[in-house]
């Protein structure tokens, strides 16, 4: 299991160091840095994050405050030179709490409860389905069910082979519920489950038995090319 990380720090060096030491544990895997929280808010819309390393001093946002506009699952680790916010990091229920200078084997440690805490809420693989909340109902949805998922901002959009399921979540909860060897995720705005792929040309994918097209973002060209080996 690998757990997709974002680190954010508004200090250079900071980054950097983080950054090598993420790079040397084989179970993480840094999708993004940055030095601006707000910026780290779009990122966590637009990417499936499952563990963020978050300063706590920042301008604009601070760390805590982070944390209550980031989604509620979002395992976090605070860095921060500061050991008075240590209380108020344990009450946002965060997974540690490291006071800078880091060293690698605390960051390691840390690295690895992320873990561990992540391995305890993983979805059984074995699932073909899952739930989704619609007004005041749960509805049960087959994976096998799903042409593609629409993400229109603060709510989502599943087509089927049967109907459209509107739910109000990011899309990047629906995505984190997804196989991944299923579905592929092509555009900020899109996923697509890959067995609906009839062709791909021109930066759009066309649907199998259906008239839909779906763009592909610039910057998930690459996942489309990995998933489909092209």
């Amino acid at each position: 299991m690998t757990l997709k990380c974002l680190i954010i720090d508004d200090k250079p060096l900071a980054i950097e160091l983080l950054a090598d030491y993420t790079g040397k544990i084989p179970f993480l895997e840094l999708k993004a840095t940055t030095n601006n929280p707000i910026e780290g808010l779009e990122i966590l819309k637009n990417n499936a994050i499952d563990l963020v390393f978050l300063d706590i001093q920042m301008p604009q946002l601070n760390g805590l405050e982070f944390i209550s506009a980031a989604p509620p699952d979002l395992q976090v680790i605070l860095t921060t030179a500061y050991n008075e916010y240590a209380i108020q990091g344990y009450e946002h229920d965060v997974i540690d709490y490291l006071l800078k200078p880091i060293s690698f084997e605390r960051f390691y440690r840390a690295a690895a409860k992320a873990l561990k805490a992540h391995e305890k809420t993983a979805i059984t693989p074995s699932l073909s389905y899952f739930f989704v909340k619609c007004e005041s109902k749960l509805q049960k949805v087959n994976f096998s069910d799903i042409i593609y998922v629409q993400g229109l901002q603060n709510y989502v959009v599943i087509h089927t082979r049967q109907e459209r399921i509107m739910s109000l979540q990011p899309l990047k909860r629906i995505e984190e519920q997804l196989p991944a060897a299923s579905f592929v995720r092509v555009h900020k705005s899109y996923i697509v489950a890959v067995n609906a792929i009839s062709f791909i040309g021109r930066g759009k994918i066309h649907l199998l038995d259906f008239e839909s097209t779906i763009p592909i973002g610039e910057t998930f060209k690459t996942a489309v090319r990995k998933l489909i080996r092209m």
